[in-house]
């Protein structure tokens, strides 16, 4: 089918109770590997581009990549922007056929993140294009996004800003980070709560590669409707490229190194969906 915009797919997920995967693709390869899981698992699914991987590759080659495989799948998909980094970029994947946008103003001020979340939801609007906007500080590092130290959404401020920007998701800190974890993570998981309670749009949680399943269920049960996996889903491809350089060093053909790497980041993406509880939530 065609693709679908985020926004319904996040507002049945916030009614049944379970979370979107949110995969961060980064090759033709990875997309067909997490459009196959979905298919397998009849879930709704969104894949992602960070503004270094758009750099890599470009908006274009993305959206046309990600809308031809799409019009192949029976199950909804929605292809999203994932911390977008200024206005310009934001407008420019509404152009390309973005789906879905994520403004990252956290870095900035709370007026300034506000001012440059509204700015782009009046531009997507006229579009239909639903925006992530986020609140708090995720720490670690993804890309060339780094935060030193975590700080954690307030929810009253998650309120106001909310009801200020117009947003349609909000990702939310709680103590989760980008990349891999250092130690073992401590989630505020009662301030998930607490924002839930006063924040009617759905929720969103980054830095979900190396959470334990139990933690990232626990989350998708206090209002989390969209988790976002990315670090892990590099390591599954290069792993499976690693294994068949390891057994067959002469390999060259970049077919055969895609195969394999495709095959780990399909089984990883399934492993997934079925923590999110998005598995059989499209009717066929």
């Amino acid at each position: 089918m065609a693709l679908v915009t985020s926004e319904k797919m996040l507002l049945d997920a916030r009614e049944g109770g379970y979370a979107v995967g949110a995969f961060n693709v980064e090759n033709m390869e990875m997309v067909k590997a997490v459009l196959a899981a979905a298919e397998e698992l009849h879930a709704p699914v969104m894949l992602q581009t960070t503004p270094s991987t758009v750099k890599y590759g470009s908006l274009e080659t993305f959206a046309a990549i990600v809308t031809a495989e799409a019009k192949k799948a029976s199950v909804p998909v929605a292809l999203h922007l994932d911390h977008g980094s200024s206005f310009d970029l934001a407008v420019r994947a509404i152009k390309e056929g973005y789906t879905s946008i994520m403004i990252d103003g956290s870095h900035e001020s709370f007026e300034a993140n506000i001012e440059v979340s509204k700015k782009v939801v009046e531009a997507a609007r006229p579009n239909g294009i639903p925006v992530e906007a986020e609140l708090g500080k995720v720490g670690g590092k993804e890309d060339d996004l780094e935060a030193e130290a975590d700080t954690n959404t307030d929810p009253l401020e998650a309120k106001e800003f909310v009801e200020r920007t117009g947003i349609t998701s909000l990702a939310v800190a709680i103590g989760t980070a980008h990349g891999f974890y250092s130690g073992t993570p401590v989630l505020d998981k009662e301030r998930l709560s607490e924002i839930r309670k006063v924040v009617s749009i759905p929720l969103v949680l980054h830095g979900a590669s190396g959470l334990s399943d139990e933690d990232v269920k626990d989350c998708v049960k206090r209002g989390i409707c969209k988790v976002n996996f990315a670090t892990e889903l590099r390591v599954a491809y290069t792993d499976g490229i690693k294994e068949v350089l390891k057994e067959k060093p002469d390999t060259f053909d970049p077919k055969t190194l895609g195969k394999a790497g495709m095959e780990k980041v399909k089984e990883l993406v399934k492993g997934r969906i079925l923590v999110c509880g998005s598995d059989n939530k499209v009717i066929k």
